[in-house]
């Protein structure tokens, strides 16, 4: 068992990692918090010699491959996350995805804007999240999402929990859950590869 998963009965446990078609087929927008579920929640913080900050973080490859196969899925997907780094930037942008960021970790803010850009409805978005700051959005979304490894009060909202700890397979998990559950990832995958396949 991950530290932090509820302690549940086995039919509870197997139920919250199947994601019904009904929900998943809704769904118009994955909303991805950053550390703690796109990284390990690990800073590392250092100086140059000329004494200019550096900041790295770790993201998972295989994580990266599955937002990219929402959007060929035909879903929006966003970044969102409560602190401002350019190691996150520097990531949305290899991705070419939106990023979101915001010191005071205000997101109900960013999300609401994105909400009346393209008229979504609280049912049609889901989120994939960690810890506190998370729950304002969370506990409104049609799928509430967690890492194995998220905070207590994020495991109780959460309609859906990984296996992968957060910046260790977490969001891949919940991607392929995404797409398995509208009856795309088979198709998904073939025309990734396809597209990739050289000319015989």
């Amino acid at each position: 068992m991950s530290p932090g998963r509820r302690v549940l009965d086995e039919a509870t446990i197997q139920a919250s990692h199947t994601i019904p078609s009904e929900v998943a087929r809704r769904l118009k927008l994955v909303v991805f918090d950053v550390d703690g579920v796109l990284t390990d929640a690990g800073v590392y913080i250092g100086a140059t010699d000329s004494g200019e900050s550096v900041e790295l973080k770790r993201f998972d490859i295989q994580d990266g491959l599955g937002l990219k196969l929402l959007e060929m899925g035909g879903l929006r997907v966003v970044m969102i996350s409560g602190r401002v780094s350019p190691a996150t930037a520097i990531r949305g942008g290899e991705l070419k995805l939106e990023v979101y960021q915001d010191g005071g970790a205000e997101k109900m803010r960013h999300l609401k804007g994105i909400m009346e850009e393209d008229g979504l409805d609280w049912s049609e978005i889901a989120m994939l999240a960690d810890d506190l700051p998370d729950l304002a959005v969370l506990r409104r979304v049609g799928l509430k999402a967690a890492v194995a490894n998220a905070v207590q009060e994020v495991l109780d909202e959460a309609d859906w929990v990984a296996h992968a700890r957060g910046g260790h397979g977490a969001a891949r998990e919940f991607c392929q859950a995404i797409l398995q559950a509208r009856g795309q990832w088979d198709t998904l995958v073939e025309e990734y590869v396809s597209a990739r396949e050289l000319d015989a």
